[in-house]
């Protein structure tokens, strides 16, 4: 049984790096949470190593900025690993072709497309209309209010050409202030069940924790999968990908599942319980709000 605890200070002493997710657990999408900002910033100023893990489909760097916007503070994290970086990597080794299809908003996600000069002779990608694509690289859904199922006809002529649809940010779901919206998973997700082929890099997916990992190494820090906690409020992302990488994991409860665990400051026991089970997740620690 996961044990509920009422700060990040209870257990902080037993890791030296947290991988936190972002959205639900240190924003909103819009604005900070002080109380994780704080924790974090507790946290690193005993010497442990904060790696921002998100399944954003930006770049590092306009995550950084994007934070900057919403107040979490340069101080607050020492690297960032996204989902965007692992998937643009996998674009331009040809994943999915040199003619793409791309969905997304293209004022949010064009930093998806920027050259990535870690790489030996990367593939040339050109945006494309679907009729003439090699695959489709998604990075969201053209309007995230939209019902995922929107897009079943491109899908389905997508799928009798047998594209694959490269998924930069494998959530389902987000919350933006008081606003659930799709994300570019969701889309991923009806792709898949239509019959056609998805890959993904970002959450629960191995990519995503061997480019962390390499951001540690990037510091000089050698620090043994024993040694570091997860944090993040999606059980099938967040808790799912730590499970599956054998690291321990604090579940931020009053984010994404607030209603289903009861979360008001912390959560209902009973009701986390149930909601664990239904999800078939075991994160070691759970609380209300990062703090």
């Amino acid at each position: 049984m996961t044990q509920i605890i009422s700060s990040l200070s209870e257990i902080s002493d037993r890791y030296d790096a947290l991988f936190v997710d972002l959205w639900g657990c240190v924003h909103n999408g819009i604005t900070a949470y002080p109380d994780a900002v704080a924790a974090l910033k507790a946290y690193r100023a005993k010497g442990g190593i904060v790696v921002l893990v998100t399944n954003s489909p930006k770049p590092r760097a306009g995550v950084a900025k994007q934070l900057e916007t919403f107040g979490v503070p340069r101080d607050a994290y020492d690297t960032i690993a996204t989902s965007g970086d692992s998937a643009r990597s996998a674009m331009f080794r040809g994943a999915v072709g040199e003619k793409v299809y791309f969905m997304g908003e293209w004022e949010r996600d064009a930093g998806f497309f920027e050259p990535l000069e870690i790489l030996d002779n990367p593939v040339p990608i050109t945006r494309v209309p679907l009729t003439e694509a090699e695959g489709i690289v998604c990075c969201g859904p053209f309007d995230p209010m939209a019902d995922p199922s929107v897009n079943r006809a491109d899908f389905l002529y997508a799928k009798t050409k047998g594209l694959k649809l490269l998924c930069a940010n494998p959530d389902i779901v987000v919350d933006r202030g008081e606003t659930r919206e799709w994300c570019a998973g969701a889309l991923a997700r009806l792709y898949t069940e239509m019959g056609g082929e998805s890959l993904y890099f970002g959450k629960p997916h191995p990519p995503i924790y061997d480019l962390a990992r390499r951001r540690l190494t990037a510091l000089e820090k050698s620090i043994p999968d024993a040694a570091i906690l997860a944090i993040g409020d999606g059980a099938q992302t967040d808790i799912a990908g730590a499970m599956g990488e054998d690291i321990d994991s604090l579940f931020i409860t009053g984010g994404l599942a607030a209603a289903e665990t009861k979360t008001t400051q912390h959560p209902d026991a009973k009701a986390l319980k149930a909601y664990l089970e239904k999800e078939k997740v075991a994160p070691q620690y759970s609380i209300g709000q990062l703090r």
